[in-house]
């Protein structure tokens, strides 16, 4: 099952991905200002998913990615694919998953905490 995974980017700014059941990414949404405007945003687009335009590009290279719209916004763009057949099964993943997936939120380092305590107790 594909799903979305939110993290905090170097910029103290937030983001998700939509990856693929197999671990690849798919889809980077563009930043957010907080991790309420992630959650909005996700729950907005698997809302108004039939109303979502997938914008398809080529670049000079040959290589293939798509931006997931609605209207004039972007919201996400995905990776590059080297074959069609790639980019086009991308595509239907989104377009398969995107509305049912669940969200795993690590934009809380829980494991710099447990490490941190550890040391702590060993100390004592």
């Amino acid at each position: 099952m594909s799903a979305f995974v939110i993290s905090v980017k170097e910029n103290d700014k937030y983001k998700y991905t939509f990856e693929h059941s197999r671990g690849r990414t798919l889809l980077t949404s563009v930043e957010h200002p907080s991790i309420n405007a992630v959650y909005a945003t996700i729950d907005f687009l698997q809302q108004n998913f039939q109303i979502t335009t997938i914008l398809r590009y080529k670049t000079t290279s040959g290589k293939f990615y798509f931006k997931l719209a609605i209207e004039d916004n972007v919201y996400a763009t995905s990776r590059k694919f080297n074959t069609a057949i790639r980019f086009n099964n991308a595509i239907e993943e989104v377009q398969k998953n995107f509305t049912t997936s669940e969200i795993l939120d690590f934009s809380q380092d829980i494991f710099n905490d447990l490490v941190e305590s550890n040391l702590q107790e060993r100390e004592t």
